[in-house]
């Protein structure tokens, strides 16, 4: 098969002709039909991610039809149309049990713990308890959009922001997380200011229901732009881009009692940003990470998609090939690319 490899990190991969991937026997291999180009994808090629073994095919957000079963699968059958979490659990650990696989205590991700989808097939492990099914509506490219950054979102703004109608809620940078969240907030009845040093970038989060921005750029303070409009803070914030400045001013907009969702990975030279900790204490602040989302909850935001609530298809910035995946995975700490890039030709 056809893949994108690099044999070291920092330097250009190329594109490939390496063996087919084989099912284990709790597995499934997918003819990737569509794979998100994610900053998470950057970081690894950086080596940021100690879990990567090289020679490495990175990508994590995909989405495609089995063409092979593993012999202990039962839930799925070639032909099927599927996408999968970018944590996949293990089943047998207490987190796994008590169904939080998005932590489990030996997940697997696929473009970091094995090769991942960019390529034509990638192997997926534990089929029966990771494997989400695809509406027959929705294209590759929007499902595949949904791996990382869509579901991501949905967890931070449902589940741990535990957002709700009439709330304010702070953005902190609008790639495809944040551009996420956005849509979710405002389709659960929250007032959503984004934040970010693209026009463009705002300009498409007011399209998706932002009521008011802050170009990071412009502004002396963003920490009392967002006092400011919101006449007291933010219920709950967001660092959706993951960097000490956008972390500190997540947690510093919150008003008394509110909740910041740490979204955007802190790695390498961020991992230990400051925090405004008298605030933290003086306000009864919460802090709070957000990692994937579990299989299992995938039916819920699936219901607000068809229902139309939610629009992810409207985040997909680009269709490129797998061999262009190569120039953009490159590129992707300049941030210049609103929406986000899915290679849908391989």
């Amino acid at each position: 098969m056809k893949a994108v490899v690099y044999e070291a990190f920092s330097q250009p991969p190329r594109l490939m002709t390496v063996e087919d991937p084989t099912p284990e026997r709790h597995g499934v291999v997918v003819q990737v039909l569509g794979t998100g180009v994610c900053r998470s994808d950057w970081h690894g090629w950086k080596g940021h991610d100690p879990d990567i073994q090289l020679p490495h095919v990175p990508g994590h957000e995909l989405a495609g039809i089995v063409v092979e079963v593993g012999r202990d699968v039962t839930r799925w059958k070639v032909g099927d149309r599927i996408t999968v979490p970018f944590v996949g659990g293990c089943g047998a650990c207490p987190e796994c049990n008590s169904g939080n696989q998005q932590v489990c205590h030996s997940q697997f991700q696929p473009g970091f713990t094995h090769w991942g989808s960019f390529a034509e097939y990638v192997e997926i492990h534990k089929a029966d308890l990771n494997l989400v099914a695809l509406p027959e509506n929705m294209d590759f490219a929007t499902a595949a959009s949904l791996g990382c950054r869509f579901v991501t979102s949905f967890r931070a703004v449902v589940d741990q922001g535990k957002v709700t109608a009439g709330q304010w809620v702070a953005v902190h940078g609008c790639g495809g997380v944040g551009l996420s969240a956005v849509m979710i907030a405002h389709a659960v009845g929250a007032n959503v200011i984004a934040i970010d040093i693209s026009d463009d970038k705002l300009k498409l989060a007011q399209s998706l229901g932002a009521v008011a921005t802050v170009n990071a750029s412009r502004v002396a303070d963003v920490t009392e732009a967002v006092l400011e409009m919101t006449k007291g803070g933010a219920h709950v914030s967001l660092d959706a881009l993951g960097h000490p400045t956008t972390c500190f001013n997540s947690i510093n907009n919150l008003r008394r009692r509110g909740r910041h969702v740490q979204v955007g990975l802190m790695l390498a030279d961020h991992s230990t940003p400051a925090i405004p900790m008298s605030k933290v204490i003086a306000y009864e602040l919460d802090i709070c990470g957000s990692h994937g989302m579990q299989a299992h909850r995938y039916g819920a935001m699936m219901d607000m998609i068809t229902s139309g609530k939610l629009a992810p298809e409207k985040l997909v910035g680009k269709t490129i090939s797998l061999e262009q995946s190569i120039e953009a995975l490159m590129n992707m700490d300049r941030f210049d690319t609103a929406g986000v890039t899915v290679v849908t030709q391989f």
